[in-house]
């Protein structure tokens, strides 16, 4: 049975599907597909291209609209007061929905100060264009900032997080300030797979490498994870999450793995936490 987080009060389903590199025909089926599968939590991006073909989704399942906790994300170059707001009324629009359940600063921009972005984002929750706001790839440093100085009500923070990608420090500061982190390439886009200890511990238990991994993600505290789909095979795997539980060695074993193996890390990235 899906796992739920309860966040500052609102209720999050801690499986999403993840969406980006899904386009066209195969991301609408992905998405009708995952919430067939029992997905409820749906994870897209201006950037990713995919919105209307998100939004065609959500209406090709029939499920009502209340019943998914959808996100999307502001690209860093639209930050700046007035096209904040024009492009979170943009995505609304493609998607083809009143409202997303979670807007989120895609990446932050140096260039644009973070009180203005801040304030941008609190007016989008204000005109109900989203129920929650949140950010992507802070590192603690702006997490304080946007925090402890601008004062901003953020439900979450969207990091990558898997077994080689070590993220203490920023989930420790989540945690402190009653925040939720939100995993993306949480299987390390594959290379979880073949690892020994994953292997072992899934062999235990009739898990995949990938399933092991997801398990270890959503069993920790205030953590909600978004693998990407596209096959009704993978999916559905991921949904088989919840049928076990890891042990306290097998969870320590597996974060033992952790290092700095960092997947995404674009030019206009911030300084990030040490590992």
């Amino acid at each position: 049975m899906m796992k739920t987080l309860t966040i500052k009060g609102v209720s999050v389903p801690a499986l999403g599907l993840g969406t980006w590199s899904l386009n066209g025909r195969d991301c609408e089926r992905a998405v009708a597909t995952a919430i067939e599968a029992g997905y409820r939590h749906i994870d897209t991006a201006r950037a990713y291209g995919n919105e209307a073909e998100v939004g065609a989704g959500l209406r090709a399942s029939g499920i009502d609209r209340g019943d998914i906790f959808l996100t999307t994300k502001i690209w860093y170059d639209d930050l700046a007061a007035g096209r904040f707001q024009r492009a979170t009324e943009q995505s609304i629009g493609t998607i083809g929905v009143d409202y997303a359940d979670l807007v989120l600063v895609h990446w932050p921009n140096a260039d644009i100060p973070l009180g203005e972005t801040l304030e941008a984002l609190a007016e989008v929750k204000a005109r109900g264009l989203a129920r929650n706001v949140g950010v992507s790839n802070f590192p603690v440093a702006l997490m304080r900032e946007a925090i402890e100085k601008h004062g901003a009500d953020l439900l979450c923070n969207q990091v990558e997080y898997h077994p080689f990608l070590k993220q203490d420090a920023v989930i420790a500061y989540a945690r402190s300030q009653g925040l939720m982190i939100t995993a993306y390439c949480p299987i390390a886009r594959g290379q979880v797979m073949g690892n020994a200890t994953l292997a072992e511990i899934g062999r235990r238990r009739g898990k995949s490498e990938a399933q092991v991994t997801l398990r270890w993600l959503v069993q920790q505290d205030g953590i909600a994870v978004i693998p990407k789909a596209g096959s009704e095979k993978h999916i559905r795997a991921n949904m088989e999450i919840f049928d076990f539980t890891l042990s306290p060695e097998d969870m320590a074993a597996i974060s033992a793995l952790g290092g700095d193996r960092r997947l995404v890390d674009p030019a206009w990235a911030p300084d990030w936490d040490a590992a």
